[in-house]
C-alpha cells in the first residue's frame, strides 16, 4: 500500500470554496479515477491548510489514477467553473507514505 499525505495552502478567503469544491465535485471524480481518499482535515492552527490522505494498492496505480484525475473533462470544467474569479489555492505539497511496524493492524 502506498499512501499520498497531500496538503493544500487556500489563497486568502477561499478555504471554505475549496472545501466546497471537494465534497460537491472533486470527490466523485477522485473516485472514478480509482482515488481513494482515507481521511480529511483541517488544520487546527493554520484553518487555510485542508490536509487528506489518499492510498493506493501500489506505485503504478498511483499514478494511472493521477493521470485518470488530470484527464476527466469534468475536472477541468469544475476547475474552471469554481476558479472564475481565482485560484482557490496558493500552494499543493505531496507526501508518499508507506506503512511501517506492523501498521495499521487488523
Amino acid at each position: 500500500m502506498v499512501y499520498e499525505l497531500r496538503r493544500y495552502v487556500a489563497a486568502p478567503g477561499k478555504a471554505d470554496a475549496l472545501l466546497h469544491r471537494f465534497e460537491h465535485g472533486t470527490l466523485a471524480i477522485f473516485a472514478r479515477a480509482g482515488i481513494r481518499i482515507e481521511h480529511f482535515w483541517r488544520d487546527r492552527d493554520r484553518p487555510g491548510d485542508v490536509v487528506y490522505v489518499c492510498a493506493f494498492a501500489d506505485d503504478a496505480a498511483r499514478e494511472a489514477a493521477w493521470k485518470a484525475f488530470g484527464a476527466d473533462p469534468a475536472w477541468h470544467a469544475l476547475k474552471a467553473e469554481t476558479e472564475r474569479d481565482g485560484p482557490l489555492t496558493v500552494s499543493m505539497t505531496s507526501e508518499l507514505l508507506v506503512p511501517i511496524l506492523g501498521f495499521p493492524r487488523a
